[in-house]
């Protein structure tokens, strides 16, 4: 078999019977997971600095694994019919999502160890980079079939999800701007525009409350109660989109599949007397 077309049947997720396929997928689970845990663990001061070195040189590997994966993923895709061209084909399998998801997990990690030890970028900005590679978890996509699922019904559903989005932001001015001028005479420091009114909104809306701002007059309290009671419906909402969309995507999976021949459902009923051939003469 072409070399080429073996790598790129190993760094797809693997089939049942691809041993090495399904070892390659296991090393890099296996490998996502241990930089999220190092992640949080480096968090922890006491245990970082007692062992830099340790979770640098970690870092640098898992780096070099990912950055080759992807490598090796641009250069075997031509191997697939669909991205056969040597440019357009790459650039293809570049634009993908789970491709763009690879390169975000490492891009990161790869400027910063490129600036090590220069004063191209500041410790705020370093932290900000290396709190980026929480994105690495994302690639765990490519290997989960309850994860694809999930990003397929978000996409099928994002036309409904954006209008309950809108609508819910919608609310979310309507009922700061009513707040503002219900409360601004009672509480000037609170409420003192609508954009100080929109955390209140918000704690409310999302039914949290946290009791820091909260309306003091008659009217406020009867807008508060009215928007309290209207944002467990808001959020219900987007509860059942994703819902409907779940049962919808496992009726599809249970669904028996098309015949090849005539396009009909192999478990539909068949008409015996249709196809009983009638007596010549």
């Amino acid at each position: 078999m072409n070399i080429r077309r073996r790598i790129y049947e190993i760094l797809e997720p693997a089939r049942p019977d691809d041993r090495a396929s399904q070892t390659f997928d296991l090393f890099i689970v296996t490998l996502i997971l241990l930089n999220i845990v190092t992640v949080m663990v480096e968090t922890l001061d006491a245990v970082f600095q007692a062992a830099p070195g340790a979770f640098h040189a970690f870092e640098v590997f898992s780096v070099a694994v990912f950055s080759l994966e992807y490598v090796l993923r641009l250069w075997s895709c031509t191997s697939d019919p669909h991205y056969a061209h040597p440019v357009g084909g790459r650039l293809r399998q570049a634009a993908r999502p789970m491709t763009i998801v690879d390169l975000v997990a490492i891009a990161p990690s790869l400027w910063i160890l490129a600036t090590a030890g220069t004063a191209r970028v500041d410790l705020r900005s370093l932290r900000l980079l290396r709190c980026f590679r929480i994105f690495r978890l994302a690639k765990l996509t490519r290997y989960s079939e309850a994860l694809q699922t999930f990003s397929r019904v978000l996409w099928e559903k994002k036309e409904e999800l954006a209008a309950s989005l809108l609508f819910l932001l919608t609310l979310l001015l309507i009922t700061s701007s009513l707040m503002y001028y219900a409360e601004r005479e009672a509480q000037p420091e609170a409420f003192a525009s609508v954009f100080h009114a929109m955390w209140w909104a918000v704690a409310t809306l999302t039914t949290v409350g946290y009791g820091d701002v909260y309306p003091v007059t008659g009217l406020g309290r009867m807008l508060a109660a009215v928007t309290a009671v209207t944002g467990i419906a808001m959020f219900a909402l987007p509860t059942s989109i994703l819902g409907a969309g779940f049962l919808e995507a496992f009726e599809r999976r249970r669904k028996p599949p098309d015949c090849p021949h005539c396009g009909k459902r192999l478990d539909a009923p068949r008409n015996i007397s249709s196809e009983v051939a009638e007596p010549p003469g």
